[in-house]
């Protein structure tokens, strides 16, 4: 799972585009040491659930900065120069749910002259590999910049 995780990151892929490209790409297959024929392949909302287990848990962080700590010491990590994109993460703003409210971890935020319910992923990649590096998730509210050192 925590390779799944990796190959979403490293290739900006939803849960169900790392399910779809699991079964699409021999390397994806190969780097997951999975074989299709004898294994099956984590459905997006396992795969959902894994993420939302680290991040309850407060262990995304943690794991990312190892497994980066680890590809610096092989010298496959870049520090040159970062790129920094912070996404919007659309939720919904209904109230009609089973508790009435609205997710107290997502707010709004007005981009463009529209506004915007759901969170931010500010992602920090190398900027001459493209290589993802840091990931932080914060409320759409929170500005951009305090994100970055």
């Amino acid at each position: 799972m925590l390779r799944i995780l990796c190959l979403q990151q490293w290739f900006s892929l939803s849960d169900p585009g790392v399910e779809e490209a699991i079964y699409d790409r021999n390397s994806f297959q190969k780097f997951l040491k999975l074989d299709l024929l004898s294994s099956p392949v984590p459905d997006e909302t396992t795969i959902l659930k894994f993420r939302h287990c680290l991040e309850k848990h407060q262990l995304f962080e943690k794991i990312f900065s190892e497994i980066n700590r680890h590809l610096d010491e092989k010298g496959l990590l870049m520090k040159a120069g970062t790129i920094v994109d912070a996404t919007l993460i659309a939720a919904p703003s209904s109230t009609k749910n089973k508790t009435k409210k609205r997710d107290a971890e997502m707010s709004s935020t007005k981009k463009s002259g529209k506004w915007h319910f759901g969170m931010k992923a500010h992602i920090g990649a190398d900027s001459s590999s493209g290589i993802v590096h840091s990931l932080t998730a914060t409320t759409a509210k929170d500005h951009d910049i305090t994100q970055m050192e």
